[in-house]
């Protein structure tokens, strides 16, 4: 979900490949959650674990990750394993509620109006687009996610959404 939230155009390969290789002469095998090639050109192997997983496993998994490590280096791309700190944050929350929103229907005459008032202020909060418009309150509201959704405003989409956010044209 962060992925697509964070690029709408990103391929997601789930489990892209298995690594076959050797360990104390044992033989073993590893297979990567996913492969993400963004929209820039770059890709990178993802492998998502909880920490304690890591912490707990290290010794087993690192010959796995320095396995995957080797491939993507070869093939220009990274790798980065993916742990509950970095995947539950404010952006999930935000993600969750906006990318339903981008392919909602979007009021033009409203969204012009906001953009007109986000030009007339510097930076204005949430809170005060809401207030100063003069739509109905569920109007201006629903503009407002839709446009932060898609894009059309600007905020800081790491920290939790409210009416204290401040909002910016692209």
């Amino acid at each position: 979900m962060l992925t697509t939230f964070r690029d709408a155009a990103a391929e997601i390969i789930s489990q892209p490949i298995t690594f076959a290789f050797c360990e104390d002469s044992a033989p073993r095998r590893y297979t990567p959650d996913y492969l993400v090639h963004w929209s820039d050109g770059r890709s990178e192997l993802i492998e998502v674990k909880y920490r304690a997983d890591l912490a707990a496993n290290w010794r087993h998994l690192r010959p796995a990750f320095a396995t995957a490590r080797t491939w993507a280096h070869e093939h220009d791309a990274g790798f980065r394993i993916a742990t509950e700190r970095g995947i539950r944050c404010p952006m999930l929350l935000n993600a969750r509620r906006l990318l339903p929103l981008r392919t909602a229907p979007l009021d033009d005459g409203v969204a012009d109006e906001v953009r007109a008032a986000v030009r007339a202020l510097s930076e204005p909060t949430f809170g005060e687009l809401a207030a100063m418009l003069p739509r109905d309150r569920a109007s201006v509201l629903g503009a407002l996610w839709r446009m932060i959704a898609r894009a059309d405003l600007r905020t800081d989409l790491t920290v939790p959404l409210g009416f204290h956010t401040r909002l910016a044209l692209p």
